[in-house]
Parts: structure tokens; sequence; C-alpha cells
């Protein structure tokens, strides 16, 4: 019986940044849960491994862009009948991503807020509005432990690496409008939660990825994989008492 608290049969499933170093991860374990799972992405060459008989759906969805949501959305509706799961991976920035604080412009600020956090925003209200006239459902948004504590700068030294100023803001608001999203629409049998990762290892400098796993206390930064098992937790109904909450899956790093 308990086993099946974990099931996602039958849900239809959007996952923004679907094609992703996450998004991709998340979609085949939500497909392993036999999730009806849509790709939302920009990049359908990107999506193709995931694609096929069996398999994930495409749809092109820009995140940035509000008509570019609601159509891919409607479409989605129109396709299934109803959405139930929306996951929020995308991780739409500027060219100039990755500025030192002293050099970033105000425009590039305002622009990767309203790209990330703006779309999540548009993501998240487009689909809930769908969700009030079904059966209720369930918003992961992808946040990060650098939403919560601050980050170490320290790890970086000695690589062109950087945590750039905007991406705390963005992760924390993230969090906190999640928390909003759940009381709203609470009523509604919507529940809204954030997940934030800790670092995910994908081939960076030596020097970094052995300063960051110093300091985690397992040792090590975390697989694409291993994000999966929260989300799928908090899609089913295996969570279904859980809404407003972030979790956190960082290998300890934010309990020291």
């Amino acid at each position: 019986m308990y086993k099946d608290m974990f099931s996602c049969k039958n849900k239809v499933a959007i996952i923004t940044g679907g094609a992703g170093l996450i998004g991709r991860e998340i979609a085949k374990g939500l497909l392993d849960f036999d999730a009806i799972v849509y790709i939302a992405d920009t990049s359908e060459e990107a999506a193709k491994a995931l694609l096929g008989d069996g398999g994930a759906k495409f749809i092109n969805l820009d995140i940035t862009d509000e008509f570019s949501i609601k159509n891919a959305v409607d479409e989605i509706v129109r396709s299934e009948g109803h959405i139930d799961i929306l996951v929020n991976s995308a991780y739409p920035r500027t060219s100039d991503w990755g500025l030192k604080l002293e050099d970033i412009p105000f425009q590039s600020w305002t622009e990767n807020l309203n790209k990330h956090l703006g779309g999540y925003f548009l993501a998240c209200r487009t689909v809930a509005e769908h969700m009030k006239s079904e059966r209720g459902g369930s918003i992961i948004n992808l946040a990060s432990i650098y939403g919560s504590v601050g980050p170490d700068f320290s790890i970086y030294e000695g690589t062109p690496m950087t945590m750039p100023a905007a991406y705390s803001s963005i992760k924390g608001g993230i969090i906190a409008f999640s928390k909003y999203l759940a009381t709203y629409y609470a009523k509604n049998n919507i529940r809204v939660n954030s997940l934030s990762p800790g670092g995910i290892f994908d081939n960076q400098p030596s020097a970094f990825v052995e300063r960051y796993s110093l300091k985690t206390p397992l040792g090590r930064m975390a697989k694409p994989a291993e994000i999966v098992g929260g989300t799928v937790y908090l899609a089913s109904d295996a969570s279904s008492y859980v809404t407003g909450t972030n979790l956190i899956i960082d290998g300890g790093w934010t309990a020291w």
C-alpha cells in the first residue's frame, strides 16, 4: 500500500528546463514512476535522448516569455486534459552572468531577476490557474542552498568561477515565493514547495571540487540524479500533507 504512495501514474508533469543537467534527471525519475512527462524547454535537440516511444514528450517553452508559457500550457491541457505536476528547473541568465559584484550593470541585475524569478512567477501562476479548476496538484521550484545561506567565496579562489550576486537573490526569492503560493493556493489543494540542492558535480575545476567537498559533511558534491528522490517525493501523494516547505539536499553543507 505505502509503495503506491510514490506512484505518479497518469499524472501529467511539466518540467521547465527539462533538458538541463538536473531537469533531465528529474524527467527520467518521473518517467520511472509512471508520470506523463513533458520536457518544457527551448532546445528539442538537447531533449532528444529522453524522447521516443514510451518516453517523455517535448514542448517548446521559453520561461522568460509569458506567451510562450501560456501557449505551451494550453496545448498540454488540450492534449492531456489536466496538469498535475510542475517542476521549475529552468535556469535562464544573461550573457554577462558571473561578473564580480563591483562590475554588474544594474540593467543586468534586473534582467536576470526578471528572467529567472519572473519566469518562475509566470509558470507557477499559469499552471496553478489550470490546477484550480481540476483536482489540485504539486508545484516544485528548484531553489538552492544559496537562497538560505551566504556563499563561501573561498571555494572559488584560483578558479574562473564565482557565485553571481543575482543568484542568491533569485533563489532566496524562489523559496519565499513558494511559501506565498503554498498558502495562497492551499484552498485549491495545490501544494507548492521548493527544493534546494547543494553543489552539483558538473566537471568543475578540480580545485573547486576539492574545496567544496572538504566543506561538506558527506565529503563530496552531489550527482544530478541525487535530486530525483526528493522531487518524486514532493510530486507524489507520499507528500500529500507537505506544502510550503524548502527541502534541502546538500550532503549536510548547511548543517555545519
